[in-house]
């Protein structure tokens, strides 16, 4: 919102004010708060969920069928349960946010446990080993050890 206000102050600053700029600024300013936005992610026991500009999708981690991983400019691991459910989530969100890994690192062994999870360990265990990895080394750097 400030964005467009600072915009139009500029164009009325300079005397060139007009409806067909300000509708150019004010779908400029919409583009860029879409592609800018951040997902929410937030996990509970056996559920993580991710709220968007279109709305909350969430899965029950303990009953996952697939977990896969696309590469692409963003990555992201994709989360698919029995119901059909699906959410996409960047894997660099749940390596900074340990709360949010456990969850799904629980609830997807869970769902292996079971018998439910048929593909996606291997994403798993690398995401796993990754996170786990850049634990140990913020410990030492913490404990001056490196």
């Amino acid at each position: 919102m400030s964005l467009i206000v600072l915009l139009h102050l500029v164009d009325l600053a300079a005397g060139t004010v007009e409806a067909g700029r300000s509708m150019l600024w004010a779908g400029l300013a919409v583009t860029l708060f879409v592609v800018l936005f951040p997902p929410r992610v937030t996990a509970g026991r056996h559920w993580l969920s991710v709220r968007g500009l279109l709305g909350e999708r969430r899965v029950s981690t303990d009953l996952l069928t697939q977990v896969s991983r696309r590469d692409g400019i963003a990555q992201r691991i994709v989360l698919k349960d029995v119901r059909g459910r699906r959410v996409e989530v960047d894997p660099t969100t749940l390596a900074a946010n340990p709360l949010l890994w456990h969850e799904l690192d629980r609830g997807a062994r869970v769902a292996g446990e079971r018998g439910l999870l048929r593909t996606g360990s291997p994403v798993l265990r690398t995401l796993r080993e990754r996170i786990e990895s850049d634990t140990a080394r913020a410990v030492f750097e913490a404990s001056d050890l490196v």
